[in-house]
């Protein structure tokens, strides 16, 4: 019997906002099913569309953050992957990194000691406007939380976090911009 998610069970096991799955499915990049006017995800062919895709795929990626721990795990484990990862501790620091390189994935924390991180998206948007922003918070309800999300990052990761929490979101944002086959 296939296990079947709801829309917001996959947007909590993607790290996926609402606005970047339906982008999916009316891409039809993403497979789903609809019952009735509701749409539903069967898990196993979610996974299978992940590994599918994920494979010998790697991207440039941006972490801003405060705490060095953080930006080691981000880089000791994507790097290990393949992928070309910049770290930043500051918003400033962050914000010159994405004027002067591209980026495929920036993971920006909430809470920076310069700056605000709604405020460092939203300079990063206004500079690369097409880069994709995942937000890294230890405070999911806090307001700081509800202005970065009015600027639409393509996720959210709760701290604390482990590497394939880390891996995941890689895999989850490349397979959501992977060309179709």
């Amino acid at each position: 019997m296939p296990e079947l998610m709801t829309l917001p069970e996959l947007e909590k096991y993607l790290r996926f906002t609402r606005q970047t799955i339906y982008k999916l499915l009316k891409q039809e990049k993403i497979p789903a099913i609809k019952i009735g006017r509701k749409w539903r995800f069967d898990k196993d062919s979610i996974d299978g569309w992940l590994r599918h895709n994920m494979k010998g795929v790697k991207t440039r990626i941006l972490v801003i953050d405060d705490e060095a721990i953080v930006r080691s795990l981000f880089q000791a484990t994507l790097e290990q992957l393949g992928h070309v990862v910049v770290t930043a501790s500051t918003g400033t620091e962050g914000i010159q990194y994405v004027r002067q390189q591209d980026f495929n994935l920036v993971f920006l924390d909430l809470k920076l000691p310069d700056m605000e991180g709604a405020e460092v998206f939203r300079e990063i948007k206004n500079v690369r406007p097409t880069v994709m922003v995942t937000i890294i918070t230890g405070y999911p309800g806090s307001d700081m939380m509800e202005r970065a999300l009015k600027e639409g990052p393509l996720g959210v990761m709760n701290k604390p976090f482990t590497d394939s929490d880390i891996i995941s979101a890689v895999n989850s944002f490349l397979h959501a911009t992977a060309p179709r086959r």
